[in-house]
């Protein structure tokens, strides 16, 4: 099918989804008559519709391809198919560190370099400032011989500085980087593959592999990435099928031709002077618009990465991400975008800006209800409306959990059908208890962002260590006052779903951070 029937099916699916759930919240409240609130919520719901008919169309056409397709992937990326086994060019493997951890890093890079040619070179590229971790970093690479190492004594453009500065002056006549974040991992054979599919097409700038979660015991990580893993296999299939070469970056885990990356992908500051945090999906749109294609390879095999070890970490970078996403507004307005990528970057964007407008629906309906307004409202199109939007919303999880249990032999890599049924009904506990805490961090940092202080590129904790009971409270008591709120001023039933997990979310956090085997057990854990 040509790229642009793609995209007015994707269209055409997301405005049905839309469509359908605003007249299912139009139904909800016009029987009493409509009241000022209610238009109030109704408006802001009318803002949040798109975002359900993105996630359902990537869902249903990703479900389709999966369960459809003989070679799924290389149906959304032809130079899969293509790909000559053995072909092989210079290629660096780039490790971007920053106060880390070295005794986590080292062990999955000896494990890859073990299993590549001579023809594949180790970097770790430093932004560390402390002494400590410095003095930490040339240690470990003193008995890493294989591993090559710099350092920058300053962090000028964050992460996209560091990887142009390397480029500029360190990467010799390699053709390929691949990036590589500090808890990333990835197998030889996957990346064999990616040198594969860039030698198949001399167009690709960058190929971005799927990336799932590292196997973990504790128990919010575990949960987390089972649900992440099943989401993004069916988004990432259906994103690949409609936006063809004007793909996603996501900064690691993805192979860069470097001369047109570093002729193209070079980042100026914003027009009013900061720094560009969210570079990767920038650099993409760079690249599309210069003609050169971005895809993505939405293939699980060898590509993992380490997911937040308990909420506190999750919600941190929430805010590195909100912070850097919003800034794309700036950029919507420069010239040199494609259609393409001003999509990209408005699809970030509006990732972090549905998030204020479910609490304008919360807020409305909260303050409907107290007042008498929601008399009349249909209790039958409620409950109806609120089950759509959920499934809206979760669709490319549910899509991925449905394929798992259609596909016997992926449903074995988890343990059965059986052990994988009782871990996707715990995920989405958790997990729907997790997406009302996280919109509400959301829409609380979109509220204060413009009287915030200047956001930086901090380093992360990546290590399970608990979460601490006064940690929580202070973290969470917004949280739980806006939930205990909302259940004093509207004590009624269809209110439970959204303002449980916010009364409760300080046990969440804590319960979460502790240990669990068993459930939400991923291949690679049952392999090991």
């Amino acid at each position: 099918m040509p790229m642009l029937m793609r995209r007015v099916v994707f269209v055409g699916l997301l405005g049905a989804v839309a469509v359908a759930l605003v007249w299912l919240c139009w139904r909800a409240v016009v029987p009493g008559g409509v009241t000022p609130l209610e238009w109030v919520a109704l408006l802001a719901f009318v803002g949040v519709a798109p975002w359900l008919g993105i996630s359902a169309a990537n869902a249903l056409i990703g479900l389709v391809i999966l369960l459809g397709a003989r070679d799924p992937v290389g149906a959304v990326l032809p130079a899969a198919r293509a790909a000559r086994a053995g072909a092989r060019a210079p290629t660096i493997i780039a490790v971007c560190i920053r106060h880390e951890d070295m005794a986590d890093i080292t062990p999955p890079m000896r494990r890859l370099m073990a299993g590549l040619p001579a023809d594949f070179t180790l970097w770790f590229l430093s932004d560390s400032s402390a002494p400590e971790a410095i003095a930490a970093e040339e240690a470990a690479l003193r008995e890493f011989p294989a591993a090559r190492y710099r350092r920058r004594t300053d962090n000028t453009g964050f992460k996209a500085g560091n990887v142009m500065e390397f480029l500029d002056h360190h990467a010799g006549d390699a053709r390929y980087i691949i990036c590589l974040d500090a808890d990333s991992e990835m197998s030889p054979a996957a990346v064999l593959r990616l040198v594969a599919i860039m030698e198949a097409d001399q167009h690709l700038a960058i190929v971005q592999q799927l990336i799932v979660g590292r196997p973990t015991q504790v128990a919010f990580a575990r949960l987390f990435q089972f649900g992440m893993r099943a989401c993004m296999r069916a988004w990432a299939v259906g994103q690949a099928w409609w936006q063809g070469d004007a793909g996603p970056y996501w900064g690691h885990n993805a192979i860069i031709r470097i001369a047109p990356f570093r002729a193209h992908a070079r980042l100026e500051t914003l027009p009013d002077g900061r720094q560009i945090l969210s570079h990767d999906q920038v650099e993409a749109t760079r690249l599309t618009a210069a003609g050169w294609k971005v895809m993505l390879l939405p293939e699980e095999a060898g590509s993992l990465t380490g997911s937040p070890p308990a909420l506190p970490e999750l919600l941190a970078r929430d805010r590195r991400w909100g912070a850097g996403n919003m800034q794309y507004w700036a950029l919507l307005k420069l010239p040199g975008i494609t259609p393409m990528g001003r999509w990209q970057l408005a699809q970030a964007m509006l990732l972090f800006a549905v998030a204020p407008l479910w609490a304008v629906v919360l807020a409305a309906a909260v303050l409907n209800v107290a007042t008498g307004g929601a008399a009349g409202t249909d209790a039958v199109a409620l409950a109806t409306l609120m089950l759509a939007a959920w499934g809206a919303q979760n669709a490319p999880k549910l899509a991925g959990y449905a394929q798992v249990l259609a596909q016997p032999a992926l449903a074995a890599a988890y343990g059965g059908r059986a052990h994988f049924a009782r871990g996707a009904a715990v995920e989405i506990l958790h997990g729907h208890a997790l997406e009302i805490i996280i919109t509400m961090n959301k829409a609380m940092l979109l509220f204060g962002l413009p009287f915030r202080r200047a956001v930086g590129w901090a380093a992360q904790n990546r290590a399970a260590r608990g979460v601490g009971w006064r940690d929580a409270v202070l973290l969470l008591w917004p949280q739980v006052l806006v939930g205990l709120l909302c259940l004093w001023l509207a004590p009624t039933w269809w209110l439970l779903p959204w303002v449980l997990p916010l009364i409760l979310s300080v046990p969440f956090c804590v319960l979460t951070a502790a240990r669990l085997t068993g459930i939400g057990a991923i291949p690679e854990e049952l392999q090991a």
